[in-house]
């Protein structure tokens, strides 16, 4: 009870400090903004990685960098790559040189034109760094407005990774904002870019603030300090009678991610055991008023092309099963585990509150660690040190390898350790396929491999309730992390 009582003192003093600090800002309501066609929108997290849009990492960042940046091409709310920079491109018959035309009156936020020397230097800096391994073998040449792309042998995938960011050396974008401030842990301000060459952003100015607890974010739709929030849960959702809740999905893969560096979670009957000990239909009812999408595997629905929905149904709930598997495995009197998550994601920590509880069941002595942000990526993700994690990850690009390639075992982003000599040869065939079809049965098979082996305990991909204030319209929701803010409006 004292621990709730700090947390609403807390989100009292984030929401005065948020509506009262500042001359300017203390006169600041919904009316006001909506006077100067403006917005604010709340974040349950600050930007903790890079905004260099070549080396930044989190799913947060990418969804709004969305809004300053472009690439040649860009995905649009339906999945589709459509041109940005580029305004149209064709593909040589030996399916290997994409020769791109540079759309006509394309500039950067500072009113300086995109030449095709901007776009090839970009194209290098993602090669040269690893940003996008794709391009490792490519070569690049320009003529006037015109830049060619030439890979080694023919990849369906390929155009997905030019969705990286055109920029000249000062990291300036194209797209229709451009970013003007940011104060850390407090805020992150976009302004329209005038220079913009498309249909234009139709807020003048939008403000994302940094509201890091859930009491906070709701309070703060409430006494007018925001006017839109997504990633909410449906707990918060239920306290927001007088706006508009919107749902879709967010795209990821939620599961608890294990360690398979750790005993005994490197012996697959332990795994598979912990994915019995699962319920699903329980997680979605306590955590999220029975929302949510059931996954198999690490592949979410909108990636429909290789979406497996069969794969859900591979390990049902089945406490004595599980309890079998364990004592089958050596472990007939279960094991202790930590399950680290981070404190600033409600729905991954209500995920792993009830599973706990699901694992204790069979014998399993969790212990819950929460931890900030910061320090899950420190030393989770990068560190890899911790035995079992509830996360979401999502992809970066419109790819079945932006879900599946961290579990080759010679990733860097392979958090988990998993090593399987199939998965790493199925892999090794989807990348140097020459169809389309025979690229698309390899990462079919490692989808299927991920589930089989028990690689994680697959949970969901989260529904995603947004929620927005009366009057305002045009919020999409993308089959990537994309928080697009162009399309916004005030009725």
């Amino acid at each position: 009870m004292k621990n709730r009582i700090l947390s609403l003192i807390l989100a009292l003093a984030m929401l005065f400090t948020l509506t009262a600090c500042g001359g300017g800002e203390a006169k600041e309501t919904p009316e006001t903004r909506r006077a100067n066609n403006e917005i604010a929108i709340g974040l349950v997290q600050d930007l903790g990685d890079s905004l260099d849009p070549h080396k930044s990492a989190s799913a947060a960042t990418r969804e709004l960098l969305y809004n300053v940046y472009e690439g040649l091409v860009k995905p649009n709310a339906d999945g589709e790559l459509i041109p940005a920079v580029a305004e149209s491109w064709v593909l040589s018959d030996d399916r290997c040189t994409y020769t791109f035309t540079l759309r006509d009156g394309v500039k950067f936020w500072d009113g300086t034109p995109v030449t095709a020397e901007d776009v090839i230097a970009s194209l290098e800096r993602c090669r040269d760094d690893g940003y996008v391994p794709a391009l490792a073998v490519a070569t690049f040449a320009a003529d006037g407005n015109t830049v060619s792309v030439t890979i080694d042998k023919p990849n369906g995938e390929f155009l997905t990774y030019l969705t990286s960011a055109v920029v000249p050396a000062a990291k300036i974008g194209t797209g229709p904002y451009r970013m003007t401030s940011r104060l850390v842990q407090n805020n992150i301000v976009f302004e329209r870019n005038e220079n913009y060459w498309g249909e234009a952003g139709k807020m003048s100015k939008v403000t994302f603030r940094i509201v890091e607890s859930a009491e906070a974010i709701v309070m703060a739709l409430k006494s007018g300090a925001i006017d839109l929030s997504n990633h909410l849960t449906s707990t918060q959702a239920s306290q927001l009678g007088d706006f508009q809740i919107l749902e879709g999905t967010m795209n990821l893969v939620q599961a608890v991610y294990l360690n398979h560096a750790v005993e005994p979670l490197n012996n697959e009957l332990v795994r598979k055991a912990l994915c019995h000990a699962l319920d699903r239909e329980q997680v979605f009812a306590m955590v999220a008023d029975g929302h949510g999408t059931a996954l198999g595997s690490s592949v979410y629905p909108n990636f429909r092309k290789y979406f497996l929905p069969e794969l859900v149904d591979l390990y049902p709930h089945d406490v004595e099963k599980a309890k079998a598997l364990l004592k089958e495995a050596g472990y007939e009197n279960g094991f202790p585990l930590t399950i680290t998550v981070s404190s600033e994601h409600q729905p991954h920590m209500d995920a792993a509150q009830i599973i706990a509880e699901q694992f204790r069941a069979i014998g399993v002595e969790v212990s819950i660690k929460p931890v900030e942000w910061g320090a899950w990526v420190s030393d989770v993700y990068n560190g890899r040190n911790f035995e079992a994690t509830v996360v979401g990850f999502d992809a970066s690009t419109l790819t079945a390898r932006a879900l599946l390639e961290r579990f080759n075992s010679a990733s860097s982003k392979n958090m988990i350790n998993y090593s399987n000599p199939a998965y790493d040869a199925a892999y090794e065939r989807a990348l140097s396929a020459a169809t389309d079809e025979e690229q698309t049965a390899a990462w079919i098979e490692m989808e299927t491999i991920l589930a089989e082996t028990a690689a994680n305990v697959y949970i969901q991909d989260l529904a995603d309730l947004v929620a927005m204030r009366e009057g305002l319209t045009g919020y999409q929701f993308y089959p990537l992390y994309v928080m697009d803010v162009a399309s916004l409006c005030w009725e």
